[in-house]
């Protein structure tokens, strides 16, 4: 008897569409860097995610796996490069803006190969991953020219990239248990979506 998983993606979308609004709306310049960032950065943003790509990898999707592991990481990695300096360890020091922009620029380099890995998969989930690419680009330009504008910019940008995620994840938990498109997201006839179907 087969038994049927659940689709991870929704979790996955949540935890990273959620942080990635509230992290941006500190960059748009509203609000300064809280607990309330770093918690979600830790929880949701992070484990969530993390603990989405593992349930890919159980159903065999290569491109959830690698995504959902990989931005949750990001984000645990992210709180760390913050909280680090404080704690005082060894070597912890704070991570100078230009050498925080090649971080981030290799992140919009990886995000760029996955956003090639949309093709084909719904056009939200391109979406996501394109606006993405340009964040992690402009948020390393940010850092490397110290411009606020660029910052601003970035934010708004941001926001916009976090809430088509919140957008896919919704769609998908809703279309499933109606049975039909209530909301739709372009998709692609006979091609997968994020979770490999």
């Amino acid at each position: 008897m087969e038994s049927k998983l659940a689709n991870p993606a929704p979790l996955g979308l949540m935890g990273f569409g959620m942080t990635t609004v509230l992290l941006n709306i500190h960059n748009a310049g509203f609000f300064p860097i809280s607990a309330v960032i770093l918690a979600m950065g830790i929880f949701y943003g992070g484990v969530a995610q993390v603990i989405a790509g593992i349930m890919e990898y159980r159903r065999g999707n290569t491109f959830g796996t690698t995504a959902f592991t990989s931005y949750g990481l990001f984000w645990i990695s992210l709180v760390a490069i913050w909280v680090i300096p404080g704690i005082g360890l060894p070597n912890g020091g704070q991570t100078p803006n230009a050498f925080l922009g090649w971080f981030l620029l290799l992140w919009g380099v990886f995000t760029f190969f996955m956003w090639i890995g949309t093709f084909g998969r719904n056009r939200v989930l391109q979406f996501v991953f394109l606006s993405l690419t340009i964040l992690f680009l402009l948020l390393a330009v940010r850092d490397w020219s110290g411009s606020v504008l660029i910052g601003q910019i970035a934010g708004f940008e941001g926001i916009l990239c976090g809430l088509s995620a919140i957008y896919l994840a919704m769609a998908e938990v809703i279309n499933e248990s109606r049975g039909r498109a209530v909301f739709p997201i372009g998709e692609r006839r006979s091609q997968p979506t994020i979770d490999g179907r």
